[in-house]
């Protein structure tokens, strides 16, 4: 891993030398010295930023470093936490865009076969590739969800770029996604062909409207998460800084900090990236913001709830309800009072699916199933199993 990483600037660690008692900052282990990583014993979280934004589609040549995120996190007081966060540096960009990919990939991998949980300050967004095909030696299906103004679909047979990523993540081998779901996408941005083509994969998109409505729809789509993205441009422009002055409508600060505290919250989530960061040396309220976003990430993580076996049936309580040839099962967990409605396992697809028989759902789609109304993800999903 150390063969990819360089260590985090003197400019960084001078400045938590001067930060109060009590912050994030001085009690964060960081890597610095080039010949030994931070011992990984006991932690939770790794910061790793990736300096690469050479596949953006409006890349002119500008760097990016994130020397005034690390600052925003750094002063920030932490929660009532029993975790232990390291800062292991940066990747550099390589040669070329795919050695940089290589690099995302095998550090990630690593860091979450340690069961340590990576939180990734990007460039463009097409390291969402890479961090995804982290995934790729664990042998299961991996749920990814991106919070995002656009699905980035593209075209898979031209070269990857910042906003054809996932064209790539869906027809590239080893086929390990089992769900693709955006919230918070804005149709305008989007071509007509792509929500198309969103559909008729079965993933799962959740307008920016709908959500604002009732920020708590994000829930169980988080709680089935494997891998979480955050392109900062679903973010309201003016909320970040003048560089992001094309980003009119999105998420306010509230909003998003509350989708980061749900994705961390997630038992499953084992990485989590924020990408499309510029240089924030001239924007500290950008800062400040992206800072916040990773403060209730793991704020989430450290009020994760341990669910018992959901297997066993002294731990949920069982409803049944009957809508037209079908019997839909929803277990209610009698700890934490979620929801989940079985899915059927069907013995002839591949291994790989046979582990996902839970999906995560709202009270209000059982309430709707007891009118008729069949919930929509269920109905995708089983589409997606019958392939």
């Amino acid at each position: 891993m150390i063969e990819f990483l360089t260590p985090v600037t003197k400019q960084i660690v001078a400045h938590r030398e001067v930060l109060p008692d009590g912050v994030i900052g001085k009690s964060i282990d960081m890597y610095q010295d080039a010949e030994e990583l931070p011992d990984l014993t006991g932690v939770t979280f790794a910061i790793l930023g990736v300096a690469e934004r050479r596949n953006d589609v409006d890349y002119i040549g500008e760097s990016i470093n994130f020397e005034a995120i690390r600052k925003a996190f750094y002063q920030l007081y932490p929660g009532n936490w029993g975790t232990k966060i390291v800062d292991l540096g940066d990747i550099q960009p390589g040669a070329a865009v795919t050695d940089t990919y290589f690099a995302v990939k095998s550090v990630v991998a690593q860091l979450v076969g340690l069961k340590i949980i990576p939180i990734i300050l990007g460039g463009s967004q097409d390291l969402a590739y890479a961090q995804y095909r982290s995934y790729d030696d664990f042998g299961r299906m991996v749920n990814l969800v991106n919070v995002d103004q656009r699905f980035d679909l593209g075209n898979a047979e031209k070269p990857i770029t910042n906003k054809s990523y996932v064209g790539k993540i869906i027809v590239d081998q080893p086929y390990n996604l089992f769900n693709y779901s955006v919230l918070g996408y804005q149709s305008y941005l989007n071509p007509p062909a792509e929500i198309a083509l969103m559909d008729k994969l079965h993933f799962d998109a959740i307008r920016l409207g709908q959500l604002i409505g009732d920020i708590k729809e994000i829930e169980p789509m988080m709680r089935d998460a494997d891998l979480v993205t955050m392109d900062v441009t679903a973010i309201k422009g003016p909320e970040l800084s003048y560089k992001y002055k094309d980003s009119p409508n999105g998420f306010d600060s509230r909003e998003v900090c509350a989708i980061a505290r749900y994705a961390g919250i997630s038992n499953k989530v084992t990485s989590f990236g924020l990408y499309e960061l510029k240089d924030f040396d001239e924007a500290s309220n950008g800062a400040s913001l992206i800072g916040q976003i990773l403060w209730y990430f793991i704020e989430g993580v450290n009020f994760r709830f341990d669910e018992g076996d959901l297997d066993d049936q002294r731990m949920y309580t069982l409803y049944k309800v009957p809508i037209n040839d079908e019997v839909l099962l929803f277990r209610k967990s009698n700890r934490s009072g979620r929801w989940w409605i079985e899915l059927p396992i069907i013995s002839s697809v591949n291994n790989k699916l046979k582990t996902q028989t839970l999906l995560p759902c709202t009270y209000g789609e059982y309430l709707g199933a007891t009118n008729q109304e069949i919930p929509e993800r269920w109905f995708k999903a089983r589409q997606k199993l019958e392939v």
